[in-house]
């Protein structure tokens, strides 16, 4: 079970995520601190008394944008410590994503905070930490069995969802332009702006592959039907999509080329 530190300086938004880890049957124990100087004393203490110490704390649910020092302060701190506690980042800004990844966050939930996906947070620290792995729930008994799933390529999705504030939206697939890849995440680019989704580049590589979607760089993957225009200078392979020009590694440049040409001629 998880020794939890919550950290956030506006109280109400700390009672309410203190609240929904205390209600979670896989939460030993949930306490606060409602600044920074605070949580760096309890984690520091934490550390000292070790794993099985009576302060020990397995994880710290933090805010980012705090009075002082940020959650992305307290993070780059307790990295240089031995063995510092998992963190997981709880804030109503999608946009330090990347940074909180880099820094080696288990999870990242935005604000306001849905008990199901606080749920999610837990299980993945959890699964962190070498715990059990939960099964998936049973069926009522008497219930009749669940239909065969179809095949991949029979059930793939026309939509993605998007979580953004508490928000659940639906974004078509075939709105999406390209996509690019921030660390753990994928932002995705649609003529209308972009989306930011917990999927790695290469899990949308394979599964949108039958909708013409195709890797030109470690970064970026593309819709082969929105391409305008390729473009070869000096040895270096773009290509143009609205506005934006995107650079072709060498690796699947001649790929593309063959792509757009049999795209071209039918």
């Amino acid at each position: 079970m998880l020794r939890v530190l919550a950290v956030d300086d506006e109280k109400p938004l700390l009672e309410e995520l203190l609240y929904l880890l205390r209600s979670d049957d896989r939460v030993l124990s949930a306490e606060g601190a409602s600044d920074a100087t605070e949580a760096l004393r309890r984690i520091t203490r934490a550390v000292e008394s070790g794993p099985d110490g009576p302060d020990a704390i397995d994880v710290v649910f933090l805010d980012i944008q705090m009075a002082g020092l940020t959650g992305l302060d307290i993070a780059r701190l307790l990295a240089g410590f031995a063995r510092p506690p998992l963190i997981v980042f709880v804030t109503a800004h999608e946009g330090f994503a990347v940074q909180a990844f880099d820094l080696k966050a288990v999870d990242y939930v935005l604000k306001p905070v849905r008990p199901e996906r606080l749920a999610e947070a837990v299980r993945r620290a959890r699964a962190a930490l070498g715990g059990p792995e939960e099964p998936a729930p049973r069926a009522p008994a008497g219930a009749p069995p669940a239909p065969a799933e179809p095949a991949a390529a029979e059930r793939a999705p026309e939509q993605i969802a998007v979580e953004l504030g508490g928000v659940t939206r639906f974004v078509a697939i075939a709105d999406i332009a390209y996509v690019e890849a921030q660390g753990d995440y994928a932002r995705l680019h649609t003529d209308g702006g972009s989306h930011l989704v917990r999927i790695p580049l290469s899990a949308l590589e394979e599964r949108w592959a039958p909708r013409g979607f195709v890797r030109i760089h470690r970064r970026h993957l593309v819709a082969l039907g929105r391409i305008d225009e390729l473009r070869v200078d000096a040895g270096t392979t773009s290509v143009r999509i609205g506005t934006a020009e995107l650079q072709v590694s060498r690796r699947h440049a001649r790929q593309l080329r063959d792509l757009l040409m049999r795209q071209a001629t039918g």
